[in-house]
């Protein structure tokens, strides 16, 4: 019987390795809280479709892309991809540095396309009719899929997580309510620059002498990047040391829900300061493209 125990012992150890649904769920569910605050979609939905999307962070596709969603690299997509067998052989994937960029790009994906737009008209506890208005409109192709999230979200009692936002919503506080910004871990310092996020963009603080040219080189772009993320006509630009340098494109929206333009600020200041475009900011508010925004005004940024 020895030699049935020493080969048991790896698919032991294998499943021993695997998360659990309560394990995701206590890691990711402020996560979700968050993102439902920010984009009205249920807690419940966020973690079930996490759960189901990725084996509870155990698939290939969250572990090796962080793509805890399931989403596919669609048409509009500019990211880095990763490729797997799915309904159809080596199909392209968004891949992720992070599970935070998985869960802002999902509520970005379904709040931004008009295919999920009526399920913003439900209520934000109402996980049933998110459910099933996920699978009407196409997010799965398996014909179960409401049925199979919904028992995800009633077997982990994740229904309690949006009881919990409904019951103290999220309340801005136009003092405190400021662009915040986080060290990006996984991407080391290149020449004492720190790659830092904010509204989940990737940036720079300038150094003196620092311009799209250098800054491309350095940080492996391509030269017209720079000046697109940055909203610059010349290439020839030299930042000012201090300034904020965005390294991907800014946000259709802001993490804030609004701001107070400042004496001397413009929209392009605004735009760098939230880490939002400025068409979005023009849209927003319905600002006209030559319009410039005045001292004292409030925009929307989301």
């Amino acid at each position: 019987m020895k030699w049935i125990l020493i080969l048991l012992l790896p698919i032991v150890s294998f499943a021993q390795t695997r998360q659990t649904a309560a394990q995701y769920v206590e890691k990711y569910k402020e996560t979700a809280q968050t993102e439902m605050r920010r984009y009205g979609i249920p807690a419940s939905i966020k973690l079930g479709q996490g759960i189901l999307e990725s084996s509870a962070g155990n698939s290939d596709l969250a572990r090796e892309a962080n793509n805890h969603f399931g989403i596919k690299c669609k048409k509009n997509w500019t990211g880095p991809a990763f490729y797997k067998d799915d309904d159809a052989k080596d199909e392209c994937f968004r891949k992720y540095k992070t599970v935070l960029e998985s869960y802002e790009d999902h509520s970005q994906f379904l709040k931004n396309s008009q295919r999920y737009a009526s399920l913003f008209l439900l209520s934000q506890d109402d996980y049933k009719g998110w459910a099933h208005g996920l699978k009407k409109a196409g997010y799965a192709t398996n014909p179960q899929y409401a049925q199979l999230l919904i028992k995800t979200i009633e077997e982990n009692r994740l229904f309690q997580y949006d009881t919990e936002v409904i019951a103290k919503p999220y309340t801005p506080d136009k003092q405190k309510d400021k662009p915040k910004e986080e060290l990006v871990e996984d991407l080391p310092p290149t020449s004492n620059q720190e790659v830092k996020l904010r509204n989940n963009v990737k940036y720079v603080i300038a150094k003196d002498g620092d311009t799209p040219e250098s800054l491309s080189e350095k940080f492996d772009l391509i030269p017209f990047q720079i000046p697109k993320y940055n909203d610059l006509t010349d290439n020839e630009y030299r930042f000012k040391p201090g300034e904020i340098v965005y390294l991907q494109p800014k946000r259709n929206k802001a993490k804030e829900k609004s701001a107070i333009v400042k004496q001397g600020q413009t929209i392009r200041d605004i735009s760098q300061e939230y880490a939002i475009k400025i068409k979005s900011i023009r849209k927003l508010n319905k600002l006209s493209e030559s319009e410039e925004v005045k001292v004292g005004q409030e925009l929307r940024l989301r």
